[in-house]
């Protein structure tokens, strides 16, 4: 099964980790065969959030919430079932510092091609 990692963390405690500590635990799960994609994102301020109400488009410079822990990356994994997915996040390096929303992977073209 499919489940989506996301990295959350305050950018100032991400900065004083070292980028080579996420690069040792990207390469490991990817050599594991668990990682189908990862990325980590550029600073929060890069962000540009789109909205579109009654045909009109809306751009906002920023995320989509204040917050103070924000959307650092992610993990795309496959694990046979959430315990092993919970087990993986666990050791993605920023969860020190932040958290690790784990979410499984809703089949939607599958399910679509059954008729569901």
């Amino acid at each position: 099964m499919k489940y989506l990692c996301l990295v959350y963390s305050e950018e100032s405690l991400l900065d004083t980790m070292p980028d080579s500590d996420c690069l040792e635990y990207d390469e490991s799960i990817r050599k594991s065969g668990h990682c189908l994609a990862s990325e980590a994102l550029q600073p929060v301020h890069t962000a540009t959030t789109v909205r579109v109400r009654d045909g009109k488009v809306s751009i906002t410079d920023g995320p989509f919430a204040e917050t103070k822990e924000q959307l650092a990356g992610f993990y795309l994994i496959d694990a046979s079932h959430l315990d092993e997915a919970i087990e993986l996040a666990a050791k993605i390096p920023p969860a020190q510092v932040g958290s690790i929303e784990v979410r499984p992977i809703r089949p939607i073209r599958e399910m679509a091609r059954q008729g569901k």
